[in-house]
């Protein structure tokens, strides 16, 4: 028997590859299905089943290429209604690969189809549970991103979650490894652990919602309290889950097609494609097409797009390092961004030897910024996240998430020159290429970010730990 967890870091995201005996089963696979088909050939070995914990919302998945491709069904737990061609699995049934079994465990909550798979090996003792969104290290599952009836809310699945934990998983073995679909920094958890896998023993100890003297009425306050709102692409996501989308290929073919600065400038203005910039910050703060957006393939690039562009239908066009043509449209692919429909031939330097127009960003050091700081010659606007900001920030700084930055344009000076920043330099770029698309561009960038300026020791509030926000 082999598993294999294949950690995809920039979506948080873990999909397994589980062989026994020549025969392979795949757990919740990414969109880009040719890495288990190699890797199943290279075993001698055929892929015999894909199984679904659920109905993805942060990312789409590879079920239906994979299905395609090597025809091997789909499974699904209970109450899953796909509008393809699936195995809808009844509670505790139990599927065969080669030596060993799976057995689907109804665990609703999360959303109403959510399903954990319990391995058990050649012995028939139980192995390791796959419990997708119902279980991550540290936290559970957030109870609010299943499409709710008018009857249903958030609490009502929150309880019905619990049940799940206590009555499917908190009774199986300490000794069973738990291998969860996402870690630290997935939108669908709160509190995860930057481990990627644990033993159930180790959870019960260690998870505040597996607490075995919890209440169903603790259980519900602690899971729902502090949700923050779901990212808008998350919908569209289940969406494209539950009734299929294009093939990856054909998406890479159109995506990457090169267009030279002349043509790539006629189709933004004709089609209204959002200019996406990957490229690293410091090269989009030296130069970039005017209006243009920045969000770089060097940080949480995928989440960042989901939330800030939001229609998954939005055409894109990109501009990219040299090489890394492919691996955007990909990373947008995962995360249900179809619509890309070309790339800059050549990348800016091309735009720049052909003649155009390009925007630069003023950028200091925290140094320079800590100067005009003391003398009060700009005000400051953090773009980091509100638990970040309260838990420390400089005096007198003003919070502007960037994840609602829309929501705060108003409250930008139009008149005066203000500072930006955000933890390390990665976000503060991303909002600062927002705020030149909406005509504001009389602001500065800090170098280096929060980090540089404490560095610098800029007068900041008391350090407050996040967890007791």
């Amino acid at each position: 028997m082999k598993i294999e967890q294949i950690y995809t870091g920039c979506l948080a995201q873990g999909a397994y590859y589980i062989e026994s005996k020549g025969e392979v089963a795949i757990i919740d696979p990414l969109r880009e299905v040719h890495p288990y088909i190699e890797r199943a050939e290279k075993d001698k070995a055929k892929i015999k089943y894909i199984f679904e914990t659920h109905f993805h919302a942060d990312f789409v998945s590879g079920h239906v290429t994979l299905s395609k491709e090597t025809g091997a069904p789909i499974v699904y737990g209970p109450n899953a209604d796909p509008t393809f061609e699936a195995i809808i699995a009844k509670d505790g049934q139990e599927f065969k690969i080669g030596d060993i079994t799976i057995k689907a465990l109804h665990t609703p909550g999360h959303t109403m189809e959510s399903t954990t798979y319990l391995l058990k090996d050649e012995n028939g003792k139980d192995h390791a549970i796959f419990s997708g969104d119902t279980l991550f290290l540290g936290d559970v599952g957030r109870p609010d991103l299943a499409q709710k009836a008018a009857t249903m809310t958030q609490e009502d699945l929150a309880g019905i979650l619990f049940d799940s934990l206590r009555n499917k998983i908190m009774p199986l073995s300490d000794d069973i490894i738990v291998y969860p679909a996402h870690g630290a920094g997935s939108a669908c958890g709160k509190n995860m652990m930057k481990e990627t896998v644990d033993t159930l023993g180790n959870q019960k100890k260690m998870n505040y919602a597996l607490r075995a003297d919890m209440t169903k009425e603790e259980f519900v306050e602690e899971v729902t309290d502090g949700l923050l709102p779901p990212p808008k692409y998350f919908p569209l996501n289940v969406k494209m889950n539950k009734e299929g989308y294009e093939d990856i290929a054909d998406v890479l073919d159109r995506g990457t097609t090169e267009l030279n600065p002349d043509a790539f400038e006629l189709i933004a203005n004709e089609t209204g494609a959002v200019v996406l910039d990957v490229r690293p910050q410091k090269d989009f703060i030296t130069g970039h097409i005017p209006r243009s957006i920045f969000i770089g393939l060097n940080g949480d690039f995928a989440p960042w797009v989901g939330a800030l562009i939001a229609d998954t239908k939005q055409p894109l066009l990109l501009v990219t390092p040299e090489g890394m043509e492919e691996e955007a449209v990909t990373r947008l692919s995962r995360v249900g961004f179809d619509a890309t429909i070309g790339v800059l031939k050549g990348g800016f330097e091309a735009w720049k030897k052909a003649g155009k127009d390009y925007d630069t960003i003023t950028s200091i050091s925290a140094e320079e910024a800590k100067s005009k700081i003391e003398n009060k010659e700009a005000e400051v606007f953090d773009v980091r996240k509100e638990s970040e900001f309260l838990s420390e920030h400089v005096l007198g700084a003003v919070n502007t998430p960037l994840d609602g930055l829309n929501d705060y344009l108003s409250e930008f000076p139009k008149d005066k020159t203000f500072l930006v920043h955000c933890a390390g330099g990665y976000r503060s770029v991303i909002a600062e290429s927002i705020l030149k698309s909406r005509g504001i561009h009389n602001f500065i960038d800090i170098g280096g970010g929060f980090g540089a300026l404490k560095k610098a020791e800029v007068p900041s509030s008391d350090y407050v730990c996040p967890t007791t926000l």
